[in-house]
């Protein structure tokens, strides 16, 4: 009931987007901090288990190291199906033998996907060659790996949610979008990002520095 897709840059910024037949995906599935990596958790969710692969890059292992450190022995984790990214582009990813219907996932240099309850196995792939030969920033390849992968025949059933979070160089995420529940989660998603992103390194510098930042062009504000 879910396919995500986790990426880097190469130049510091980690992001995910992903998509679901569930409301609010990335209220539990996305897992980014700055200056380490990402996760993802999903299929039968533990938020705590994104959590806890953070915690293992930020010590020092590796994607591999610390997917077999979360997964080793783990009760239940015949159930999850999780993705890691460390900012050096290496990735993991683990799909359970409970993992529901057509399961997949695809680690590529600077890029991990995995889906759940899906069209077909070509949907993953599909997700990964999107990010690929997509272009721009993060977050718009991100969102046309996304797409790519929906074109691909994306969930056996319909979507009712998606998001998409970039990390980068300062300590909050720098580009946080949602749609919880939706008939065209990605399309909505997109009609997010065409507002969001002229107007994203303003608010960082918003962030950093008050003094120097633009208006906000809502009235009193001029």
């Amino acid at each position: 009931m879910t396919f995500s897709v986790l990426a880097t840059d190469g130049n510091g910024a980690v992001g995910i987007a992903v998509t679901s037949s569930s409301p609010a995906v990335a209220a539990r599935c996305i897992h980014l901090r700055p200056g380490v990596g990402g996760a993802s958790s999903q299929n039968i969710t533990d938020p705590r288990l994104g959590t806890e692969l953070l915690e293992a890059l930020a010590s020092g292992l590796d994607a591999r190291a610390a997917l077999a450190s979360v997964t080793q022995g783990r009760e239940h984790i015949d159930h999850r199906q999780l993705t890691v990214l460390g900012l050096d582009g290496a990735g993991a990813a683990y799909s359970g033998s409970g993992s529901l219907g057509v399961h997949h996932h695809a680690v590529a240099p600077q890029v991990v996907a995995a889906g759940n309850l899906l069209a077909g196995t070509e949907v993953v792939d599909a997700v990964v060659a999107g990010f690929e030969s997509a272009t721009g920033d993060l977050e718009e390849r991100l969102l046309a790996a996304l797409e790519a992968g929906l074109a691909a025949g994306g969930e056996a059933g319909p979507l009712h949610s998606a998001g998409l979070s970039v990390v980068s160089d300062v300590a909050w995420r720098v580009t946080d979008l949602r749609v919880d529940w939706s008939d065209h989660p990605v399309e909505d998603l997109r009609d997010l990002l065409k507002v969001w992103m002229p107007q994203r390194d303003d608010y960082v510098t918003r962030g950093l520095d008050p003094t120097t930042a633009p208006s906000y062009g809502v009235p009193g504000d001029e």
